[in-house]
């Protein structure tokens, strides 16, 4: 059974109107989409810009409404839980086990907090972690030693010493701000995380430690992945599937060594002739 369907997905964003009174056509970002990702393995989405990846990640995750069509998380309606009686909390409940790792580690952490904070928000939110008495614990400064001893966990588990605990997010490099995006991703053991182009504002020797990060954690956590990006290369070391992304649609999908080695559709053809490693 695949852990999350989806089902002819579809997001079109109305025309806007400009400064000059000029009304733009309607945006159909993503067109009529139906895939399947199953337990345990990654999903690479790979297309130019524009083409409706990050749009298609986050209609996954209900972070925007679709248009029309339907994705069923472990055989669930996301649709169905966030209409239905107690909706708000069942999809609430559900939004546990789906996370997001976002593409810019400088825009995606908020300044003002400590590092602790940012990582705690989550188990505090969804009250994951509480006290002697029961109550939900608060964050850092305030919080108990169940929430530090959390946070103290997932910094190990992606390569930060405990003593980032208390810093601030201008006080690290990319690299490690991303670190500690996956580290929030991971705090409430979620089962599916997408991967939205997280090493893009990366140079390449960073953006490779990330990516083997991503690869551990994997198979230590028995993650599930939808990986975003446009890297023909890096979809195809780390994804098991590859999906093909243009105008919106899904062009092509398959496994990874027969997309990037027998493309069947014209697009695909063109990605991978313009990545000759990929034939070294």
């Amino acid at each position: 059974m695949p852990l999350l369907e989806v089902r002819n997905l579809s997001k079109t964003f109305p025309a806007t109107e400009s400064l000059f009174g000029r009304k733009s056509r309607d945006v159909r970002a993503v067109d009529d989409v139906t895939l399947e990702i199953h337990p345990g393995e990654t999903l690479g989405l790979i297309g130019e810009s524009g083409s409706g990846k990050s749009t298609l990640g986050r209609l996954i995750l209900r972070l925007i409404e679709p248009t029309s069509g339907s994705v069923f998380f472990e055989g669930r309606d996301l649709e169905s839980l966030s209409t239905g009686a107690g909706g708000r909390d069942a999809l609430r409940t559900l939004r546990r086990d789906m996370q997001i790792i976002f593409q810019d580690p400088f825009a995606s952490l908020d300044p003002r907090f400590r590092v602790e904070d940012i990582i705690a928000e989550p188990l505090v939110i969804h009250r994951k972690t509480r006290d002697s008495s029961g109550d939900s614990l608060r964050l850092s400064g305030r919080a108990g030693f169940g929430v530090r001893e959390r946070v103290s966990e997932l910094l190990r588990a992606v390569g930060l010493d405990e003593s980032a605990r208390l810093r601030y997010p201008h006080e690290f490099s990319g690299g490690q701000r991303q670190r500690i995006s996956i580290a929030r991703a991971l705090a409430l053991r979620p089962k599916f995380i997408v991967c939205d182009e997280p090493v893009s504002a990366l140079d390449v020797s960073v953006g490779a430690q990330i990516v083997n990060l991503l690869a551990q954690l994997q198979r230590d956590f028995g993650l599930t992945y939808l990986f975003i990006t446009h890297s023909m290369p890096l979809v195809r070391y780390l994804s098991t599937r590859i999906a093909v992304m243009y105008k919106g649609k899904i062009v092509e999908i398959g496994d990874a060594e027969t997309v990037t080695r027998r493309p069947t559709d014209p697009y695909t053809r063109k990605l991978v002739e313009a990545t000759p490693q990929l034939y070294a």
